[in-house]
């Protein structure tokens, strides 16, 4: 979804309020704003300010930055860019600035230094190279036909050879068949979308979606480290560590995987469930004794 408003989010006579309500009802899934409020659990009254503009309903400045930054975030839209332009609607930002800080997080790019300086090397080393051969190609030309009358020399001196060179028969090795690593789990739905692929290769715990839930994890610190509406399909694959805990929607909605195997759902279905611990042993454990 955030591909889908980058024209929108680049506009600077879009005010902030304009940006959230076109990124909530424009595009593919479009979204009541009842619903995301109880995800985000925050009051409906105060996203419907932040879309209208009406800062006054809202408590201090500080929680409107707050509110309107995770509103973004559960969009798709970029939160710096909507925080910048709320700042600037409440008179703390200029427009100029606001801009910045999307072209900053659009634009600005790491540069490769050293391949840059792996590719000046090589020229230089190519360019002395043709150099040299410029200035000295009668020596050149002077090998290769050297080379040439010795290759025709050895044709004509070595004999023929008038006898079959037998051959070598190898025995033929008959392979064993490699048994293959399953490196994903037998998802109950197709896979729709993954999420957390970076964690993909050390991850012990994956879950999918059956329904449409919201899902947000937090690290050992409290520090969260994913929040989306997963939908029918989507995966995520969690950190390893141990230390993670989720909030779920719809308890019902998730399946957990661990090591591979099916342990079963997050809770019951339309239940909202919070600090649930993602400990595969415990999460295992808890799979044998049912």
């Amino acid at each position: 979804m955030a591909e889908e408003f980058t024209e929108l989010q680049m506009n600077p006579e879009m005010t902030a309020g304009e940006m959230l309500r076109a990124a909530r009802t424009t595009g593919r899934r479009k979204r009541e704003i009842q619903t995301i409020a109880k995800q985000l659990c925050i009051r409906e009254e105060f996203l419907q300010a932040l879309e209208d503009g009406d800062y006054t309903v809202l408590p201090e400045t500080v929680y409107i930055l707050g509110f309107a930054r995770n509103y973004a975030m559960e969009l798709g839209v970029d939160p710096d860019l909507i925080v910048a332009k709320i700042k600037r609607e409440l008179g703390i930002m200029k427009l100029a600035e606001a801009m910045v800080v999307h072209d900053k997080v659009e634009q600005q790019k790491p540069v490769d230094t050293e391949k840059v300086e792996k590719k000046k090397v090589v020229g230089v080393r190519k360019s002395k190279w043709l150099a040299f051969v410029k200035k000295h190609w009668l020596w050149f030309a002077g090998g290769v036909l050297g080379l040439i009358v010795i290759l025709v020399a050895l044709v004509l001196i070595l004999p023929g050879a008038d006898e079959e060179t037998p051959v070598q028969v190898m025995p033929i090795q008959v392979s064993q068949p490699q048994q293959v690593i399953e490196r994903e789990p037998k998802y109950t739905l197709e896979v729709r979308e993954k999420f957390g692929t970076e964690n993909a290769d050390n991850a012990d715990i994956v879950i999918q979606a059956v329904k449409e839930s919201w899902v947000k994890i937090e690290d050992g610190r409290g520090k969260t480290v994913f929040s989306r509406v997963l939908v029918p399909g989507d995966v995520y694959y969690v950190p390893a560590g141990n230390k993670h805990k989720g909030t779920f929607g719809n308890a019902g909605a998730i399946e957990v995987w661990v090591n591979k195997e099916l342990v079963g759902k997050i809770g019951d279905d339309n239940t909202r469930k919070t600090g649930v611990a993602l400990d595969a042993e415990k999460l295992a454990k808890k799979k044998s004794e049912n």
